[in-house]
């Protein structure tokens, strides 16, 4: 019994519980945000930060002006200063504080951080004391220091150059010479001169002063090959080329033969006489050893040719004992259309058709005729090309008088002559 109470009045407590009225509950506060507010407050202080840039540069302008005046060139002069732009209108985003925050007045982050240079536009030159851009001018410059840092850095020794050098060091297979380069050059012992040459160290005692040939330029250790020998044959085709030139007589001396003729040594280069061109080519193996005087055919340093002639050198001598202006007497050798052939004795001068005579000359055979003794004056001398100009109208006292007295002109030859070398003077100091 007492249990059932018990339960009966734990039910009725909990009835009442639930009958119990509750306090009401507060409602949640919502914050109201105002976004008009929140962007007038923005366009204020923007306005506010236009406002205190256009100040800065209007104090800007005023100092500039003021130091114009002072005559400090802090600015470049008012005609060509660029347009101050007007302040760009700042973004919100942009706008960090106000101006009355802090210091900055209105600047933006891009400001603050730096804004970075565009692509492609060249570093801000340095500037020299006043505040200027420096110039070129401005700058020390020696050209003498420039151009010697040039001439320190030039590789020495490019191929065909000629160099001179010292001699340094020997080794068995050739000769290092110091010639200004960043390594010594190095002469192989078969480019150390013509010839066979046994004893080096006699030949290049150190500190011996030579003239060398680059023939192949500087290796990775700055090395170039250099040779006596190249120089020694340059210069020996120059010599041989200039006698050509002047149609001169050489000797040489003959160091073997083969079917063709005979091999010879001029100047340390090796020519060839064919058997055609010697004066006793029949027994060509027994002028071995002998010395002869010839003169040139074919000089030609590119293909290594040198081509004599012992028959031509007799032609160059008799060349040797002729001048411009000197009377000469021979024979017509030959009659052609354009004038005669007049041996003089081993060689032939022409007398051009222009030449015989001043007066009208019908035919070629009116004055001389093949076999008819001719003496004439040398008015030209080529011995490299075996020309000689000979003259017989300068013997006339007057135009044409070899048409009527040709044997008179003749006798009289060599005062007409004497007369003759004076007008050729003349006319050789009017040339000039």
């Amino acid at each position: 019994m007492a249990g059932t109470e018990r339960q009966n009045s734990s039910a009725e407590s909990r009835k009442a519980a639930t009958s119990s009225p509750q306090p009401p509950k507060k409602p949640l506060q919502v914050m109201h945000i105002s976004k008009r507010d929140e962007q007038d407050r923005l366009l204020r202080e923007a306005e506010e930060a236009r406002a205190a840039a256009n100040a800065a540069a209007a104090k800007a302008e005023q100092l500039e002006q003021a130091a114009r005046e002072a005559g400090t060139s802090l600015a470049p002069p008012p005609q060509a200063q660029a347009p101050t732009p007007a302040a760009p209108r700042a973004t919100e985003s942009e706008l960090i504080r106000s101006p009355e925050d802090d210091d900055f007045g209105g600047m933006t982050m891009a400001d603050l951080m730096g804004a970075s240079e565009p692509r492609g536009k060249p570093a801000p030159m340095e500037q020299a004391p006043g505040g200027r851009q420096r110039s070129v001018d401005d700058f020390d410059f020696d050209e003498d220091a420039f151009l010697a840092a040039l001439d320190e850095n030039e590789p020495v020794g490019t191929t065909g150059d000629v160099v001179t050098g010292t001699v340094i060091g020997m080794e068995s297979d050739g000769v290092y010479v110091d010639i200004g380069g960043k390594a010594p050059g190095f002469m192989p012992k078969s480019e150390c001169g013509l010839g066979v040459i046994t004893n080096l160290k006699e030949r290049f005692p150190k500190g011996l002063e030579i003239q060398v040939l680059v023939t192949r330029e500087q290796n990775a250790d700055g090395m170039v090959t250099i040779s006596c020998r190249a120089l020694a044959l340059r210069q020996s085709w120059d010599k041989v080329k200039n006698l050509e030139k002047e149609g001169k007589v050489a000797q040489v001396k003959v160091t073997g033969f083969n079917r063709g003729g005979v091999t010879c040594d001029l100047e340390g280069l090796r020519g060839f006489i064919p058997r055609s061109q010697l004066q006793n080519g029949e027994n060509h193996e027994a002028l071995v050893g002998k010395t002869l005087g010839v003169a040139f055919l074919e000089v030609n340093p590119e293909t290594r040719k040198l081509v004599l002639s012992e028959k031509k050198a007799a032609t160059a001598s008799r060349f040797a004992e002729l001048e411009v202006g000197q009377l000469v007497e021979g024979l017509v050798a030959a009659v052609k259309p354009y004038g005669l052939f007049i041996d003089l004795g081993g060689i032939s001068g022409l007398l051009h058709q222009s030449m015989i005579t001043g007066g009208s000359l019908r035919s070629i055979r009116e004055v001389f005729d093949q076999g008819d003794t001719v003496k004439a004056l040398i008015t030209e001398l080529d011995p490299g090309r075996g020309r000689i100009a000979l003259n017989t109208a300068l013997l006339e006292g007057q135009p044409g008088e070899l048409l009527i007295n040709r044997d008179g002109v003749m006798e009289e030859a060599t005062d007409r002559a004497n007369r003759a070398r004076n007008v050729l003077r003349q006319q050789e100091q009017s040339a000039g």
